[in-house]
């Protein structure tokens, strides 16, 4: 039997409705493609800082490579002989213990940092007040 309102017509009782509807599954959708799409580019940000922070301690090894042949050949470093002048690129011939350390020098950084034109060094050391300072 239905219950009858004070105008006289039926009240009609609204059942609760279950489950989502579609504009809901497509919002829901949308929120989640655009948070896997945020921690993709993450990722990629994560892959290249991680390669450019690879590449930055191969250098500072290298630097530190370079540093030990100068401590090593003391006199030669002091006197000016490690001292390149220019950027080089071409690793120069091995005639000597200072040309062989260069020509080491730039074929390892050729090797770690890539074989590129653009793979090139500078050697730069300046004696004065009782020390070498190599830039």
């Amino acid at each position: 039997m239905r219950r009858m309102s004070t105008t006289g017509r039926p009240r009609l009782r609204f059942r609760r409705v279950r489950g989502v509807t579609l504009i809901e599954v497509l919002v829901a959708f949308l929120l989640l493609s655009l948070g896997l799409l945020g921690m993709s580019a993450m990722h990629i940000n994560a892959l290249q800082n991680k390669h450019s922070a690879l590449q930055r301690s191969q250098a500072s090894m290298l630097a530190h490579f370079k540093m030990d042949a100068l401590r090593a050949n003391r006199e030669a470093a002091i006197a000016g002989q490690y001292n390149l002048g220019a950027l080089v690129c071409t690793p120069p011939a091995d005639t000597n213990l200072v040309t062989h350390d260069q020509r080491t020098w730039l074929l390892a950084m050729r090797a770690t940092l890539g074989d590129a034109n653009t793979t090139c060094g500078l050697v730069a050391c300046v004696a004065g007040g009782g020390s070498t300072r190599c830039h």
